[in-house]
């Protein structure tokens, strides 16, 4: 069974990674673009078919090393 996580930004965080790639995007005459929100995507494959453990494997994965608490929320899709 395969997750995808997504690790993006809290609301209030600064992006400065997003930030630059807007500022390039209206340079290069892109001037509709508003926003630039960076995200990381995790795509981790389980040696389990029980949906409620992967969920909750991938939950505890979360909280304890691909994403900050503090600074960052994610989601999880398993496929």
């Amino acid at each position: 069974m395969e997750a995808d996580v997504t690790i993006i930004l809290k609301k209030g965080v600064a992006d400065p990674e997003g930030s630059n790639v807007k500022k390039a995007l209206n340079l290069l005459g892109f001037d509709e673009v508003r926003k630039v929100q960076t995200m990381k995507t995790f795509r981790i494959d389980l040696a389990t078919e029980d949906r409620g453990k992967a969920k909750k494997d991938i939950d505890e994965m979360c909280k304890k090393l691909l994403a900050n608490p503090v600074i960052q929320t994610y989601r999880v899709e398993i496929r």
